[in-house]
């Protein structure tokens, strides 16, 4: 059986200008890097005329190790709407090197559903995680500069809340002191770093509509505090002009292939905890501008990626979905049923009954935004035929849409099937988008809504000091923003342990925080790291390089 890094080094890619042009770009329209990637100029896409193109989400259950595939399904439905004539355009994250090295190995889909170049989509790829990562930085340095120099802001250097970035797992910079090294070096201090998927510089990126929204953006990101409390801005130690000048290009959305040829926009790629997951907002307008119909993704389950993009993405940017795609498979609702990860290959169709609650939950949660959804099931080699029509059976006798899709095996072909009721749901014109709570609504209440409506939690409890500071938040122009609640991916609870569709439980807020930039603000619960460490063996010791520059071992 093929890799998936083979099986994308054995396509026949097209040159860029090919898959620019059936998006309706010509090719002096596009900047090209290299042969088989390009980038699209906001100008370009901002003379594009509106046109009525329909923006479908595809999420799915709480992850598991064993796996549900939401990005090669995404991949594969974007295919299967080529095959179908439809017009898509696919909207993607860019993955981060530290997983892709780290855990997780290649993130540009699978099997015969991939985005490619896929190594240069997970190594380095056109550089806009490096300008980003170098935002932060200079964010960082000109902040430690401003306390060395007189500190006309009068920010406090023990209230100082941005910390530093790097696009690498590295567990032993997550608690760091900096400025040692006598008078001439800084005034120490203990610092941190975060991956850069995690840096609230990524979030703005991926939620600014142009250049001038994006700077305007980063000069609202708030740096720390003053001895009084007041916060100080990054527009306040002038920053935020300089950082724009490094984003000047990365801003621009990346254009690539999928292996059906279908047109794929693979720009920003925030963390689905800290930050809300998604793509940029920039390329799915792009896409509803270049295709007639949009296939976009959101990080973890729908109670996490879900509710962001509706609650954020779609709040702040002003978009309408039209349908979901919720990605289920039998191993993963086997494991939240209880069963054990070493036994997925056995027909348990007890373990299933039980953990297709969690399924439910999530299709639940989507139609609390008044978007249709249909439960895409991605098959596995190891699915019986039981299993299969105990899954559909139950999603029939609960009114839910279900297919069976095979994007790993089958591409774009083997999901017809989804694109067909995909494509129905998004041209019924059932869609009736409402955002989960009101922007009025106190930010405490938000969390509680969030918690109670989408977790299933009872209720919420706020650790000490934490209502005082949503009341101070709010006071600082926040009261109005979304929420962004960070939990473990795992549960619908914040403890990781509770599968399936738990009940009786309280989501625990310990501290929130403000990504004013962004335009929300961070609820943490339980214990949730901004800079993941590497495992015990790595994906990067299975990699290997041949001496002509051929990558292997990325999946």
């Amino acid at each position: 059986m093929l890799s998936d890094i083979a099986i994308a080094q054995s396509h026949d890619i097209k040159p860029i200008a090919e898959i620019a042009a059936r998006a309706g770009l010509a090719e002096h329209e596009i900047q090209l890097f290299g042969r088989y990637k390009a980038k699209v100029p906001l100008g370009v896409v901002q003379a594009r005329p509106s046109r009525d193109s329909k923006l479908v989400l595809v999420t799915g259950v709480s992850p598991t190790a064993a796996g549900e595939g939401k990005s090669t399904t995404s991949v594969g439905l974007a295919d299967a709407l080529t095959l179908r004539g439809r017009n898509p355009a696919l909207c993607i994250r860019e993955p981060s090197l530290g997983p892709v090295f780290g855990i997780k190995g290649g993130a540009a889909g699978g099997g015969r559903s991939q985005v490619v170049p896929m190594e240069d989509i997970n190594l380095h790829f056109t550089g806009d995680f490096h300008a980003i990562t170098s935002a932060h930085a200079l964010l960082s340095a000109m902040l430690d500069n401003h306390l060395f120099r007189p500190n006309s802001t009068g920010l406090d250097h023990r209230r100082i809340t941005w910390g530093r970035a790097v696009d690498m797992n590295d567990r032993a910079l997550r608690d760091v002191v900096v400025g040692l090294g006598g008078p001439l070096g800084g005034i120490p201090r203990q610092d941190r770093f975060m991956i850069t998927a995690a840096s609230e510089v990524m979030a703005v990126f991926c939620l600014a509509r142009d250049l001038a929204d994006l700077q305007e953006r980063l000069g609202n990101i708030i740096v720390g505090y003053t001895r009084s409390r007041e916060p100080v801005r990054c527009r306040d130690i002038g920053a935020h002009v300089p950082m724009t000048i490094l984003l000047k290009d990365a801003v621009h959305p990346n254009l690539v292939q999928t292996l059906g040829g279908t047109p794929a926009l693979v720009h920003g790629g925030p963390f689905a905890n800290i930050a809300h997951g998604c793509n940029s907002l920039i390329a799915t307008r792009a896409g509803m501008k270049l295709g007639d119909i949009v296939v976009t993704e959101a990080g973890f389950g729908a109670d996490l990626g879900a509710e962001k993009f509706f609650d954020i993405k779609c709040r702040l940017g002003g978009l309408s979905p039209d349908a979901v795609a919720v990605v289920a498979t039998i191993r993963a609702l086997k494991m939240n049923g209880g069963a054990d990860s070493r036994s997925l290959a056995q027909e348990d169709v007890a373990a299933l009954e039980k953990g297709m609650a969690n399924l439910f939950g999530h299709v639940e949660n989507v139609a609390r935004f008044g978007v249709p959804a249909v439960v895409a099931l991605n098959r596995f080699a190891t699915d019986t035929p039981e299993e299969v029509r105990t899954l559909l059976d139950a999603c029939a006798e609960r009114g839910v849409a279900a297919v069976e899709a095979d994007p790993h095996g089958g591409g774009g072909e083997g999901c017809l099937d989804l694109a067909d009721a995909v494509w129905e749901l998004a041209q019924s014109g059932t869609a009736a988008f409402r955002p989960l709570y009101p922007n009025d609504m106190r930010l405490a209440q938000k969390i509680e809504t969030v918690a109670t409506r989408i977790y299933g939690a009872t209720g919420v409890d706020f650790l000490p000091g934490v209502e005082e500071e949503l009341s101070r938040l709010e006071s600082f122009g926040l009261a109005e923003a979304p929420v962004c609640i960070a939990k473990t991916q795992y549960s619908f609870s914040d403890n990781p342990a509770l599968l399936g569709r738990p009940t009786g439980f309280r989501i625990a807020v310990r501290e929130v925080t403000p990504s004013a930039g962004a335009g929300f603000v961070v609820a943490k619960t339980g214990a949730i790291m901004t800079m993941p460490g590497l495992a015990a063996k790595p994906a990067a010791l299975s990699m290997s390089i041949t001496d002509d520059g051929v990558v292997g071992g990325l999946m």
